[in-house]
Order: structure tokens, then C-alpha cells, then sequence
């Protein structure tokens, strides 16, 4: 059997491919084995190691709930800045205005060709020679910072595209009816360019999530993975079960926000499939009477004139033709 992508696969394809795929799970499971081995030496496999996690609530309530909710504060307080501010910047750069237009390509391609760790180290720098933070709010201000200032170039550039991307006859035919560009952007391009828009916002938003880590690497800020380090210290060096842990709930977080983001996309686009309000039998009955008699009532006035134009034009024309055999 063929396919209009591809022809149909003969024996020896079939046998190669058979064979293929038998040697690559062989490899994988190999590859597996020895990562067992290798983690069974060490003794991180041993259930002294998992134990903290499954058998009492010190780990979760000492350790790793703390460090969830410093990292789910400061990636919600990034989404909640960045999002806006590069919405504003997105339409910004495609203003009709130079003095508008070139300031805000700037800062956008500024912030984006900077790393965000950079960023994050900018920001302990400047909030502590040039403000009054305390020294224990002074990383999570860092981190947002950060996170903020580079996000939202991003944001920006994939606002930019997004509402690129539609069709011209969007903008053509608001300016048809009299709508202002500020009215033809808020009210046609970007409720449609919305939709396109949602994955690659859903995914800077995930990267927003796990750009959270730095902070704990690096600027001592107390999040999940730097939980995660000192619990590794204070159970005896389980480092693999502490970041497998970690590893998880970063999983589950982004998979609950890309599902959330799913969900709304399939929403929004059912959404615009809406036809309004429903019409029933009756009304489209009377409708549909209505305008049998208008076109009945069209005809009869057409019918009515143009046998008048025909009485009256009729005597005229025989008079003239009579004044001007007189005149001849």
C-alpha cells in the first residue's frame, strides 16, 4: 500500500528497520543498566537516601514547600510584569511614530542579547549600592529583575511577530470602516493575534519557571533547587534523590502550566467559531414572508410606473408627431 508521502516499504526495508529498532533498545536498556550500576555503587539508590521523602513531612515542610513557594513567587510576580510591559513594547515597535519606534527596538534588542544571569547580578549590584533593600529581600528583588528585563524583550519580539502575521485585509478593513489605529489594534489584531501568540507565550512563560534556578545557583536565593542543596547536605549526601525530587515538581509545574495554556487556546478558538445568536423556524419564516411581500410590493409599484410612463407618454408622442406635420 502507497501513501501520497511515501511508497509502501518492500521486505528488506521492512526487515531493516526491524532490525534497527532492536538494536536501539538494546543500547537503551544497556545505557540503563549501567546508570543503575553506577548509581547502586555509590549507595544513592538505598532506600536511607529516599527515605526523608516518603516516610515523614520534615523534608517537605522544612525544605522543599519553602523553597516551592519562593520560586512560585518570584516566577508570578515575573509573568505579571513581563507579560504587560512586553505587550506595550511589542506594539511600540510597530508604531507609525520614529520617536516611538526606534527607542523601544532598542531596548528590546538590548535586553534580549544579555544573558538573564548577568541580569540577575546587575540587579544585586544595583539594589545594594543604590537602594535601601534589606540584604534578605535583595535576591528575590535580583531575580525578578532579571527575569523581568529579559523576558519581557522576548515577549515583545513574539507580540511583534505575532500580530505581523495577519492578514493585511484585518487591517485594511477596520481602516475601512473608520476605526483608528489604536482602535484597529485593540479591538481586531490583537484579540486575533492572541491565539497564534498562546504557545510561544506558554512557552517563555515556562522558561520564566526554570530561569527561577538561577537565582538559587547563584545569587543564594532560597528557591527549590537550593533547597534541594541543602537537603543533599543534611541527609547525608542524597544528591540524587534531592534533585530527582526537585526535578519532578519543576515537571509537574511547567506540564500544569502548558495543560492550563492548552486548555485556554482550545477555549479562545471555539470561542471565535461562535456564529451569535440562533435563529428559530418561526422567525426565519416571518422573514422570509417579509420579504416575499417587499418584492411583491417592489414589482406592483415598478409595474404601476411603468404603465403610467406609458399612458402619458403615449398622447405625447402622438402630439408631437401631429405639431409637426402641421408645421410641415
Amino acid at each position: 500500500m502507497s501513501s501520497v508521502l511515501y511508497d509502501a516499504q518492500g521486505p528488506r526495508a521492512k526487515r531493516r528497520n526491524i532490525l534497527l529498532t532492536v538494536v536501539f533498545f538494546a543500547l537503551l536498556l544497556a545505557l540503563l543498566w549501567w546508570v543503575y550500576q553506577g548509581l547502586n555503587d555509590k549507595g544513592q539508590l538505598e532506600w536511607a537516601k529516599w527515605k526523608p521523602f516518603f516516610s515523614g513531612s520534615e523534608a517537605w515542610t522544612t525544605y522543599i514547600l519553602p523553597g516551592l513557594k519562593n520560586t512560585l513567587i518570584a516566577a508570578a510576580l515575573s509573568m505579571v510584569i513581563a507579560l504587560p510591559l512586553g505587550a506595550v513594547f511589542g506594539i511600540a515597535r510597530l508604531s507609525d511614530h520614529v520617536w516611538v519606534r526606534v527607542p523601544a527596538a532598542i531596548v528590546v534588542e538590548f535586553f534580549r542579547a544579555i544573558p538573564v544571569l548577568i541580569l540577575m547580578i546587575f540587579g544585586v549590584a544595583l539594589y545594594s549600592q543604590y537602594t535601601s533593600v534589606s540584604s534578605d529581600d535583595r535576591p528575590l528583588y535580583a531575580v525578578v529583575t532579571g527575569l523581568v528585563l529579559y523576558n519581557a524583550s522576548v515577549l515583545a519580539e513574539i507580540v511583534r511577530a505575532g500580530i505581523l502575521a495577519l492578514p493585511k485585509g484585518q487591517t485594511e478593513a477596520a481602516q475601512a470602516i473608520g476605526l483608528r489605529k489604536t482602535q484597529t489594534m485593540t479591538s481586531v489584531l490583537l484579540p486575533q493575534a492572541v491565539t497564534a501568540m498562546l504557545p510561544a507565550i506558554v512557552s517563555q512563560l515556562v522558561v520564566i519557571v526554570k530561569d527561577t534556578a538561577l537565582g538559587g545557583a547563584v545569587l543564594t536565593f532560597p528557591d527549590l533547587l537550593s533547597s534541594a542543596n541543602t537537603m543533599s547536605s543534611y541527609y547525608g549526601a542524597n544528591t540524587i534523590a534531592s534533585f530527582t525530587v526537585v526535578a519532578v515538581i519543576f515537571i509537574v509545574l511547567n506540564f500544569s502550566l502548558t495543560s492550563f495554556a492548552g486548555w485556554l487556546e482550545g477555549r479562545l478558538r471555539r470561542g471565535k467559531k461562535s456564529t451569535g445568536a440562533v435563529v428559530g423556524a418561526e422567525a426565519v419564516e416571518d422573514i422570509a414572508g417579509t420579504a416575499h411581500t417587499g418584492a411583491a410590493g417592489t414589482t406592483g409599484a415598478a409595474g404601476t410606473a411603468d404603465g403610467t410612463a406609458k399612458t402619458s407618454g403615449t398622447p405625447g408622442a402622438s402630439g408631437t408627431s401631429g405639431t409637426d406635420k402641421a408645421a410641415l
